[in-house]
């Protein structure tokens, strides 16, 4: 039966398969430290409150990519190209989604509104990433190799959307309720299109890495298009909803060491 732990167990308990989801995984993650550590650099002075918690959110991605690069080290793997075609962090910019990145590598303080972007573009992001690595929870808490490891990166996935969820109320009750709203729904948007072409073309990676014969892949990606259509209907509505969360101040400490680096 084809589920979706059967799935990753079948990516797992290949070492060409799991370099590949590793070395994906930990690009996206160095990526997104990267920015957030921009970000918090460039922070107006009205929201320096805010740039200790993006610069741990940034700190909590880096570690995410020391986390995937450890676990390839474990089993003598060393990590492989990225497909341009799978770089989801990539694709999101070329969409024109969250802070262009010439306009992080510039050294001129952002404004509230970049902020707005930033926070919004994160929160359907993080909404994505929490989901995820719940899923990989659900299936691989208890996992000797790599269990440990799901269970920390999935905390902080739930941290980072506490954090967005708060940040960005508080921005609305500031008056930027109308401009959060319309960009979270241009993001969720754009995410969902993003989402569906990478997930098509991790998927046609592995099963040529993997050997799948045909029928399977054509399975995995009506799957994958299902989803698609789902979302593009109504399920890009989680994406865009803001409620108050139970983590208050989620990114308020310092980011945890990972003893997998």
């Amino acid at each position: 039966m084809l589920s979706a732990k059967s799935l990753f167990q079948e990516i797992l308990d290949d070492d060409a398969s799991f370099a590949l989801f590793c070395s994906i995984a930990a690009s996206g993650e160095s990526q997104g430290g990267w920015e957030n550590g921009r970000i918090a650099a460039l922070v107006p002075e009205s929201e320096r409150d805010l740039a200790p918690k993006i610069a741990r959110h940034g700190a909590d991605e880096d570690k995410h990519g020391r986390i995937f690069k450890a676990l390839m080290r474990k089993r003598g793997l060393e990590p492989v190209p990225v497909p341009p075609e799978t770089d989801y962090t990539m694709l999101l910019e070329r969409h024109g989604i969250g802070l262009a990145h010439d306009k992080l590598k510039a050294d001129e303080t952002l404004t509230v509104h970049d902020l707005v972007t930033y926070l919004s573009h994160s929160r359907v992001t993080e909404q994505r990433a929490s989901e995820q690595m719940e899923l990989l929870r659900r299936c691989f808490a208890d996992h000797p190799d790599i269990g440990r490891a799901v269970r920390m990166i999935s905390s902080d996935e739930d941290n980072h959307l506490a954090y967005c969820h708060e940040e960005l109320l508080r921005l609305a009750r500031a008056g930027h309720g109308r401009a959060i709203q319309r960009t979270l729904r241009e993001c969720a948007l754009a995410e969902i299109r993003v989402y569906r072409d990478v997930s098509l073309a991790v998927m046609d990676h592995m099963g040529r890495l993997l050997g799948w014969p045909r029928a399977k892949s054509a399975l995995l990606a009506a799957g994958i298009h299902a989803v698609y259509a789902y979302e593009r209907f109504a399920g890009w509505r989680r994406m865009v909803s803001l409620r108050m969360p139970e983590r208050r101040d989620a990114l308020g400490g310092p980011a945890t060491a990972a003893e997998f680096a």
